[in-house]
């Protein structure tokens, strides 16, 4: 039992935080999701993979805390990002670049419905297959391959007036280095 947790609430965690984006309310979600788990693991069916079956319940636990919450939206403070527009040497501005973009790019998961941003993270972050995914969403392969379309879609009407911005910027400071 001890090795089921320890190989998987990482992850799990890592997926109920961005689903729910609350520390403790992911924490909550993922000890409720290994309790049902092993409660019900004489129901367990070893035709799927076990992963699978827990982001299942995770991600159902979390549906039903965002109805009985209405989800919230997590405050970001801007405050903590240094400032873009001087840059130290180019090397670490270049590193900085791509870790602010990157958090942009996160920062915009986060504003997707929430069967998107759940799509989204299991294809990118956790490289799971439609078919997978289908499995833990309980949705159909085609509803999971919308959701991919149509988040994607969203994430570059989001990010596209940013990102041209940032890679302007970038250009400049790889011009500057070379």
């Amino acid at each position: 039992m001890r090795e089921l947790v320890d190989s998987h609430k990482d992850r799990l965690f890592a997926f109920l935080l961005r689903t729910v984006r609350d520390h403790h309310d992911a924490e909550e979600l993922c000890q409720e999701a290994f309790l049902r788990a092993f409660r019900s693991l004489d129901s367990f069916n070893f035709d799927y993979r076990f992963s699978t079956w827990l982001f299942t319940i995770g991600y159902r636990l979390c549906l039903n805390l965002m109805r009985s919450n209405r989800e919230v939206t997590a405050d970001l403070d801007f405050t903590t990002l240094p400032a873009a527009d001087v840059p130290v040497d180019t090397g670490s501005a270049l590193s900085e670049e791509a870790r602010q973009l990157k958090a942009l790019v996160w920062e915009a998961v986060d504003r997707l419905s929430t069967a998107q941003r759940a799509t989204v993270l299991l294809f990118y972050r956790y490289e799971q297959g439609c078919g997978e995914i289908a499995e833990v969403l309980q949705l159909p392969v085609a509803t999971v391959k919308s959701h991919l379309h149509r988040a994607r879609a969203r994430l570059k009407e989001i990010l596209e007036p940013v990102v041209s911005e940032d890679f302007s910027r970038l250009r400049i400071l790889t011009e500057l280095a070379g």
